[in-house]
């Protein structure tokens, strides 16, 4: 709100009751809030995806650096480690390149489209707010001619300020209450637009592990039945999900698996900003 020294052109009488603007004061600050959570979070998601294929890409890259290696053709063993762990990358990268066109499609788009209404609203509070300083200005000049002596002159021009008056007040009492109406519904609305998004997010970060093992082999073919690298999924909780790509046991005790298995190869994370941003 802005600061006005000495009041020059404020009417005397209270035009706006300070509970109505208390009130729109309230709700008008919670959806600056809600803009600028919204702006943040459409930011971190671009950069979570962007990091995403990044890693999936430099992964690629080491597998393929592996494979490369001239030991590979010397070291039968060593080739088969290799080549089951570059099929593994490639899966992976794979699945992250879904899973950023699925974030795309169903959380960044829809912040887009949630955030193009903020405009259109902080233009309506302007409107709003430029209407009441003409609703004060024409009060201010009403009660100015209220106090003058009641001479003919003064009458007439009384009653052509109250003729003046009267249509400002209309609309600012239409816009005020239109948006003391519309502000909490768009407020409310974020959950029951966002929520189908949220949940999308997290079935993204769903590698298809199952919830019955911790432990889903990939196969190659250079690697046994049982496979020698597979998912693991920490936590299981819908805040966090990591997967990380680990040798199977049978394969324990050859040191390179070790090495490779120390590799940070994996690693979603849901934005703990999501919950933030619906207030729950």
């Amino acid at each position: 709100m802005s600061w006005i020294p000495f009041k020059i052109g404020q009417p005397k009488k209270q035009i706006v009751p300070k509970t109505v603007e208390r009130d729109f004061e309230r709700e008008y600050g919670k959806l600056q809030q809600l803009e600028d959570q919204t702006k943040k979070l459409q930011k971190d998601m671009k950069k979570s995806t962007d990091a995403d294929l990044a890693m999936s890409k430099s992964a690629v890259k080491i597998s393929s650096d592996l494979l490369a290696n001239p030991l590979c053709e010397q070291e039968p063993s060593f080739l088969e480690m290799v080549t089951a762990f570059d099929t593994a990358m490639k899966r992976m990268d794979s699945f992250n390149q879904e899973k950023v066109n699925q974030i795309q499609k169903t959380v960044i788009e829809p912040l887009k489209k949630f955030s193009s209404v903020f405009p259109s609203l902080n233009a309506a509070v302007k409107r709003r707010e430029q209407t009441l300083q003409d609703y004060k200005r024409l009060q201010s000049k009403v009660e100015k001619y209220e106090e003058k002596e009641r001479t003919g002159p003064v009458l007439a021009k009384l009653h052509q300020a109250r003729e003046e008056l009267r249509p400002v007040k209309e609309d600012f009492e239409a816009k005020n209450k239109q948006l003391l109406e519309e502000m909490p519904k768009f407020y409310s609305s974020r959950i029951d637009y966002f929520k189908p998004s949220f949940e999308s997010l997290l079935r993204a970060q769903d590698p298809g592990v199952s919830s019955e093992s911790s432990f889903a082999p990939l196969a190659s073919p250079h690697s046994d039945s049982q496979g020698i690298w597979g998912w693991e999924q920490q936590g299981g909780t819908a805040g966090a999900v990591c997967v990380t790509l680990h040798p199977h046991p049978s394969s324990l005790g050859n040191p390179l698996l070790a090495l490779l298995s120390a590799l940070p190869l994996f690693r979603l994370s849901t934005t703990r900003r999501c919950t933030k941003f619906l207030g729950t």
